[in-house]
């Protein structure tokens, strides 16, 4: 018998004065039974990151042919596709030419050597982003991983602070590609 998902609620608020972006987001998030806190919360923090109306959580790890997060048009085309963690080149490669924008989040110790083997293989997508995050900034994010979350996350001049009631993180992100 397979292992369920587990499931995690979270009430987040979003204020974005980069982006002029303000507002509250009711989640619900399918933690896969082989996805670590950490990753979770990183697919949180990707949320938060590119908040809007349309945005929405992918099947993530029971599917890999589906993003972590997408976000959709009117006509149902995938506009933005978002990738937590080191995901194979050739996947990148394929969903830039699904979508109008990839953008990728590696957050592991391992991302460097990621990125130097995947960077070259990456070179000729004109459409992706990768914001490296900090590892130890992902390791703390994942102490405000509970079954109900009340989360603020606050982004102002390309910082990005992610709050609990019981924690803040502060989180530093690395601008590989734009």
């Amino acid at each position: 018998m397979a292992l369920k998902s587990t499931i995690y609620k979270a009430a987040l608020q979003v204020a974005d004065m980069d982006r002029h972006y303000y507002a509250d987001h009711a989640l619900t998030i399918a933690c896969h039974p082989s996805e670590t806190a950490e990753r979770m919360m990183v697919r949180v923090l990707a949320f938060a990151l590119n908040a809007g109306e349309s945005l929405a959580f992918g099947r993530g790890l029971s599917d890999v042919a589906e993003p972590d997060l997408f976000e959709t048009d009117l006509t149902g085309a995938i506009r933005h596709w978002i990738e937590v963690g080191q995901p194979d080149p050739r996947a990148v490669l394929k969903a830039c030419g699904k979508a109008a924008r990839v953008t990728v989040y590696p957050y592991a110790a391992s991302a460097n050597q990621w990125w130097r083997d995947a960077g070259p293989a990456l070179a000729r997508a004109r459409n992706l982003a990768v914001q490296a995050i900090d590892p130890e900034h992902a390791r703390q994010l994942a102490g405000l991983a509970e079954r109900s979350m009340d989360l603020q996350c606050t982004i102002q001049d390309g910082e990005v602070w992610l709050r609990s009631s019981n924690a803040q993180v502060q989180v530093a992100l690395a601008r590989w590609r734009e």
